[in-house]
């Protein structure tokens, strides 16, 4: 039998796990897996120490509130991983929480693995210093990333992208709108302003005021709003304030990939959701706001080293997307460059034709190039037939 750890943090570090749980399983029918999952982790048999809801905590200032308890848990997860001695630790994304965790456990013998690169072409670059002691290997899923850890001698291995694999599952437009009971032949924009609280504090209003603009601009246009909870619905609602915004608005539960699908355009809060869309082929535009203490902080140490924040522009190389960050996030700026992905050809055809050879490059079978790396750091190899293969 081969054990493995996992730590995964929030719904899309959740998924990640499950492909991997799934493709490990697939080439070795005795593996374990115990750790901090969410409900598609435990549905592909993780045994689940903790709920992955608890490490759902989103910039500076936030983990600072939450500091202490974050800690607290980190220290029963060094016990627990460290009793349990599994084969080969991974965390899956998360890295302020898991690159400690890591950290720890190598030092106690355990051979670690980060499964998802932190952005340290982006921000805070001598975390670098930190993974090459933290983990044997990083599991990265763009291929820029590979290079970086290569220059510094760090084991790492470009695994691809899964949501690259996973979007040829979603349905075209016609059949999401049929599926999502959206009327076929109107003009659809789709609305996400996070899946996080605090993002929905700071972006909603400024979404549903972009809408408005849009709506009255275009008759009939349909708003689209996948909401990744009904917690996280009703705060949407609530933030309405009781002001009835003129425009035809969808709250939906979850499917936010149908949504995109089913949407002529999409406007989003910068994040994983921008390479969902590119890869949908969904022209798009990006907005986010940082909390005030951690913009502080971000600007006052100078922690930020790109031009660019949303991933269909660094894998360009270049702005593709219009981005709107901290106070150009106003519906004033945000209403023309969405009405122009509405309804301008050019402007649409400029998006899509550099979305493409980007999308071709991150297809690679990520769960399954995952779990081969994630076999071979554990020692125990490939088997097949009952027969282990090195």
């Amino acid at each position: 039998m081969i054990t493995i750890g996992l730590v995964a943090g929030e719904s899309s570090g959740d998924l990640l796990g499950a492909g991997l749980i799934k493709a490990i399983r697939a080439r070795r029918s005795d593996a374990r897996f115990v750790g901090v999952a969410g409900p598609a982790m435990a549905a592909a048999g993780c045994e689940v120490l903790a709920d992955s809801e608890q490490l759902a905590v989103t910039g500076i200032a936030e983990v600072i509130e939450h500091l202490p308890g974050l800690l607290a848990f980190r220290r029963r997860l060094v016990r627990e991983f460290t009793a349990l001695k599994p084969d080969v630790f991974v965390g899956i994304d998360s890295p302020d929480f898991n690159l400690g965790l890591e950290a720890r456990l190598k030092t106690r013998g355990l051979r670690t693995i980060q499964y998802v690169s932190p952005s340290i072409w982006a921000w805070r670059a001598g975390r670098i210093k930190t993974i090459a002691k933290a983990v044997d290997r990083v599991l990265a899923l763009l291929p820029f990333e590979k290079d970086l850890y290569d220059a510094r001698g760090i084991d790492a291995v470009f695994v691809g992208h899964p949501l690259a694999d996973e979007i040829a599952a979603v349905p075209g437009r016609a059949e999401a709108r049929q599926r999502l009971e959206l009327p076929p032949d109107s003009k659809i924009l789709a609305l996400l302003p996070g899946s996080r609280r605090n993002e929905l504090d700071r972006l909603a209003p400024v979404f549903l005021a972009t809408a408005e603009r849009l709506s009255a601009r275009f008759p009939g246009l349909v708003v689209a709003a996948p909401m990744a909870s009904p917690t996280l619905a009703a705060h949407f609602d609530s933030l309405q304030n009781g002001r009835a915004y003129k425009l035809d608005l969808r709250l939906i539960d979850g499917r936010s990939r149908e949504v995109m699908a089913a949407a002529d355009a999409v406007l989003l809060a910068s994040g994983t959701a921008a390479l969902e869309a590119m890869l949908l082929a969904r022209p798009m535009a990006v907005a986010y706001r940082l909390a005030p203490v951690t913009r502080a902080i971000v600007q006052g140490l100078g922690l930020l080293k790109i031009e660019h924040v949303s991933l269909p522009n660094l894998l360009a190389g270049q702005e593709i997307v219009p981005e709107f960050l901290q106070e150009r996030a106003r519906a004033d700026l945000l209403a023309p460059a969405m009405a122009a992905l509405l309804d301008d050809p050019a402007a649409r055809a400029h998006q899509l034709d550099a979305f493409a050879p980007i999308a071709a490059t991150l297809a690679c079978d990520a769960s399954s190039r995952a779990a081969e790396a994630v076999l071979e750091i554990s020692g125990q190899g490939l088997r097949v037939n009952g027969r282990r293969e090195e």
